[in-house]
């Protein structure tokens, strides 16, 4: 049965949506299919960023390391550096653009400037090794890479095809992004369209190899402009209960910003919302309180951990942080535990989930306050008003309420493919346009979801992506390993940790440290598993041939959480 506050919200989205209202709606049909599209979209990220940062000129954008930036001082940055692309480097609409980067003021000019010359930006993982780092720019072919000096080390020596150029941090715009820095007013901008590319971001697949799922404009402000109906929508909730916010929005910067998480809900929106972004270098929950009592944040969001480390810091109540009223989180589900000890740690806020893809550009579903507290083990209803949220079977039909299927979500919003790989985007869609997510969930009465399993073969560690088959590739290249199996394995911290299970060839000594300290060269940190036992008989197999990864997963499960 609906809540009350379903039902106040879906009245207030009603309003919303009606002719005349900001989140109206129009038919826009692609590939012969029909979708609702926001009729007052901005038909680009460069006339979304001209106007808010017109109408929020001399309103405080970005803190960064001492660096403070209004959105009018934002935005003039931005044609800078698409000035300096343009001229001096070239770039011609769509060409992918890279930024391999940690999170900085710069990386948010570079990325506003890459956009608006009419460039792709392709958000490269910062965690990356450079091996990885260099398949996924040659993957995609970028031209051009705006690289930190971290990262321009790593990829040294490696065969990337792409002109490497220097993106300082800790200064500001005009001497960090000097070698991508121009004259606007002696370059004249591209006009784009819905149609033209925007971005490019990484995803693993159950292939083990990172693809390029690539966006045109529609998408990314489709993915932007619903998340900014959805918090219009919570303003006109709490503005009716007269709790309307006094301070201005400020967002705590702590997932990284070449995830879609980062990306869109956080960055992109905040242009909207006229909301300050306060970025942190690198996670330290003690510091993320004091700066929530520093800055007056007043909304957090990072992977489910960061906020419960938040909650349960043992110097959490030397600060203020009665600020802060919304705690997200995504990525991974947040242990129903933990939505209650968030809720008792910060009375006057309120845990936030969210379910969302990179190819869905962040949007599926949202579960907040009350609601979340009611059902903390799902990610909510499907966002109004354009997520078309549907269970599928493998014939792509779809399933009744109660039964579990694929998960699957058809919006203006989903990402155009994956770049030069035809065969995993034809595999991605169902021939009406739903994206399959890979993700096994049901829906329950009331419309919310529930995700009960994955068909992909990914472990998600605090928010990041790991390809069970590309750890097993690493063990494998052990010469004295016969046969392996990775999995994920339940962890309070980072929701799952890698385990892998191993056979050593016949006649070998192979120990557990031996197997870990030859990983150290294999893999980065957050991909090593964890945990690894050594099996004495082969692993066991199913009736094709394939190793019971899921028995597997099971039986270790029981000893690791039993130890």
């Amino acid at each position: 049965m609906p809540t009350q506050l379903d039902t106040t919200l879906d009245t207030i989205m009603d309003q919303l949506v009606a002719p005349g209202g900001p989140a109206e709606t129009v038919p826009f049909t692609r590939n012969g299919v029909t979708m609702p599209v926001f009729k007052n979209a901005p038909p680009s990220l460069a006339d979304y960023f001209a106007h808010y940062c017109t109408q929020h000129k001399d309103v405080e954008f970005v803190v960064d390391a001492g660096c403070r930036l209004t959105f009018g001082e934002a935005y003039d940055a931005a044609r800078h550096v698409a000035a300096g692309l343009l001229a001096n480097h070239k770039l011609i609409k769509g060409d992918r653009i890279g930024i391999a980067a940690r999170n900085s003021v710069n990386w948010i000019i570079a990325y506003m400037g890459i956009t608006m010359a009419g460039g792709c930006a392709a958000l490269v993982n910062g965690f990356s090794t450079g091996e990885e780092m260099a398949d996924a720019i040659r993957m995609v072919g970028c031209r051009i890479v705006l690289a930190d000096r971290k990262r321009g080390e790593r990829l040294e020596g490696t065969d990337h095809g792409a002109r490497i150029v220097s993106l300082k941090h800790d200064c500001a715009p005009a001497e960090g992004l000097a070698s991508v820095w121009g004259d606007p007013d002696t370059v004249a901008l591209p006009t784009l369209g819905p149609d033209d590319y925007a971005t490019l971001l990484y995803t693993s697949g159950s292939t083990g190899r990172s693809k390029g799922a690539y966006s045109d404009h529609r998408g990314v402000i489709h993915g932007t402009m619903s998340y900014v109906m959805q918090s219009l929508m919570a303003l006109t909730y709490i503005s009716g209960k007269g709790e309307a916010p006094s301070l201005q929005p400020c967002a705590l910067v702590a997932v990284p910003l070449f995830h879609v998480t980062g990306e869109v809900p956080v960055f992109l929106q905040s242009f909207a919302l006229g909301r300050k972004l306060v970025l942190m270098k690198k996670w330290d929950a003690g510091e993320a309180l004091r700066l929530t009592e520093a800055e007056k944040v007043t909304y957090f969001t990072g992977v489910p951990l960061m906020s419960y480390e938040m909650a349960t810091h043992p110097d959490r109540d030397k600060y203020d942080t009665s600020s802060c009223t919304s705690f997200a989180a995504g990525g991974a589900p947040r242990p129903a535990d933990h939505v209650t000890a968030i809720k008792d740690a910060f009375p006057g806020g309120f845990p936030l989930l969210g379910y969302g893809l990179t190819e869905t550009n962040a949007i599926g579903c949202g579960n907040f306050n009350e609601n979340y507290l009611a059902k903390p083990t799902s990610t909510g209803k499907a966002s109004r008003p354009i997520v078309d949220l549907a269970i599928l079977d493998d014939s792509g039909n779809k399933l009744p309420t109660g039964e579990v299927g694929e998960v699957c979500i058809r919006t203006a919003a989903n990402f155009l493919g994956y770049w030069d790989n035809r065969e995993a985007t034809r595999e991605a869609f169902t021939d009406d346009l739903y994206f399959r997510t890979g993700d096994l969930g049901r829906l329950d009465e009331d419309g919310y979801l529930f995700i009960v399993d994955r068909k992909k073969d990914i472990i998600i560690r605090g928010g990041e992506n790991i390809s069970c088959l590309e750890v097993e590739e690493a063990i494998y290249a052990h010469d004295d390993v016969i046969e392996c199996t990775v999995f994920g394995l339940p962890d309070d911290r980072y929701g799952e940790i890698v385990g892998a299970v191993y056979l050593p060839r016949e006649g070998t000594d192979l120990s557990e440290e031996q197997l870990a300290a030859f990983l150290e060269t294999k893999l980065p940190p957050f991909k090593r598993p964890a945990k690894i036992w050594r099996a004495s008989e082969t692993l066991p197999r199913l009736g094709t041939q394939k190793i019971d990864r899921k028995t597997m997963r099971e039986q270790y499960t029981k000893v690791y959480t039993s130890s």
